[in-house]
């Protein structure tokens, strides 16, 4: 006879599941409008992106992607648009670097063709040229942020 018991289904099992895919706010901005669309078009744009995650219950979190676009056409703001596009994920039996990594990269990879399609569509509605935004790798995001962390808690130790 042994003393070890055997494992329940779903005790230590690895699991990642999308349980759901939102918009959690949407927010569109043309304060030049609509002497904005009488001048020469000459865009420049920036792009800021966010993650945040909270824990909503064990082993469920909610991420949230904000994608904030500001298209200036020469010094003036043609339109900001931003969107924080959530999902709520199922995170379960990893170690804690693993789930980080989830939390910080794999998430917001998923989110992201989701918030792109918004913004491309709050663009349009607005009445200015379609914008698609590039692909972003949130990997390499993630690995820039963890050496970022680094970097500072070195000099952190040092002071």
């Amino acid at each position: 006879m042994t003393d070890t018991q055997p494992s329940k289904p779903g005790n230590s099992e690895q699991q990642f599941i999308v349980q759901r895919v939102y918009v959690k706010d949407i927010s569109f901005e043309a304060p030049a409008a609509p002497k904005i669309f009488q001048t020469e078009w000459q865009p420049q744009m920036t792009l800021d992106l966010n993650t945040t995650s909270t824990v909503l219950d064990q082993h469920i979190h909610e991420v949230v992607l904000t994608v904030t676009v500001t298209v200036k056409n020469k010094e003036e703001t043609a339109f900001i648009a931003e969107v924080k596009h959530a999902g709520i994920f199922t995170i379960q039996g990893f170690t804690a670097e693993q789930e980080h990594h989830f939390l910080g990269s794999f998430c917001p990879s998923i989110l992201y063709p989701y918030a792109r399609e918004v913004v491309t569509d709050l663009v349009s509605r607005g009445s200015f040229p379609q914008l698609i935004l590039a692909p972003v790798n949130f990997d390499a995001l993630y690995a820039q942020h963890l050496q970022q962390l680094n970097e500072e808690g070195a000099q952190g130790a040092k002071a």
